[in-house]
């Protein structure tokens, strides 16, 4: 089912995790180009204002942490930021066929909804 169904269907105390395509690197590789992060956010303050906590997994760090992504998060829907270490970037290593990879230390980060 679509997300939003599924998520309609959570209620007071229940958890919905979000993963969805990161919009800096996998809107095409998973063919989400109508994907809308804006709808997602209306979809996660439903959510919330029924008692729902909500775990939204987006873009993070790329290239070492040196530079966030960019997103237009609606002030106050998330009450906490947390930066995930996820190593060294998958893309990369295609792409540097072999290169040393140590300063390629990805994140992915963390918005939670309480």
């Amino acid at each position: 089912m679509e997300y939003e169904e599924a998520m309609s269907m959570a209620g007071a105390g229940d958890m919905v995790y979000c993963d969805p395509p990161y919009g800096h690197s996998q809107a095409i590789l998973y063919g989400a180009r109508s994907f809308s992060l804006e709808r997602l956010f209306e979809v996660i303050e439903k959510c919330k204002s029924r008692g729902v906590f909500v775990a939204l997994s987006i873009d993070g760090s790329k290239r070492s942490g040196n530079h966030l992504c960019k997103l237009p998060l609606p002030k106050g829907l998330f009450e906490k930021e947390l930066f995930i270490s996820i190593g060294r970037s998958m893309f990369k290593r295609f792409q540097m066929n072999g290169s040393s990879l140590e300063h390629e230390e990805v994140a992915d980060r963390l918005l939670l909804t309480y």
